[in-house]
């Protein structure tokens, strides 16, 4: 049986790895694969540090990302209620419904700051009051705001 060689991946490699992952494979494919395409580099003492600083790099940017979405959650927490002005018919009953593009929309209006709508999680509203939405700034962070809808 052949004997393994450890690489450092420079790239993803489809069912084999991520980035900056260590992994194990048929010296043939490394030689013949691997390395000369780029993808990979030989176990050393220097990429390994290289790899260390990488992932440390890395964690610091995850952390600053979350440390602003926390900042965008505590700033929709104050701003309270988004309004959102929509034309109704017969008991207050919307034409249509409000969608999380109009939620994105309202709250691009007020902060300036463009939120994914498809990172809103919406209830069905189909009548003018006052309701509940999800808006997810992060993996880890959630912000619940709260939305008004009135008529024009």
């Amino acid at each position: 049986m052949a004997k393994r060689v450890k690489v450092v991946l420079n790239e993803d490699v489809l069912s084999l790895g991520k980035d900056g992952d260590l992994v194990e494979v048929a010296p043939g494919y490394a030689r013949n694969f691997l390395l000369p395409y780029g993808k990979a580099l030989p176990v050393t003492p220097a990429v390994m540090k290289q790899v260390a600083h990488r992932r440390a790099k890395q964690i610091e940017q995850e952390a600053a990302l979350k440390q602003e979405a926390i900042d965008f959650q505590t700033a929709l927490v104050t701003i309270g209620r988004f309004s959102i002005k929509k034309q109704i018919g017969e008991d207050d009953v919307l034409f249509g419904s409000v969608t999380n593009g109009d939620i994105a929309e309202a709250i691009q209006e007020a902060t300036k700051k463009e939120v994914d709508r498809r990172n809103i999680t919406v209830p069905e509203i189909h009548r003018t009051g006052k309701y509940k939405a999800q808006v997810k700034l992060h993996s880890e962070v959630t912000a619940e705001i709260n939305i008004e809808v009135i008529s024009y």
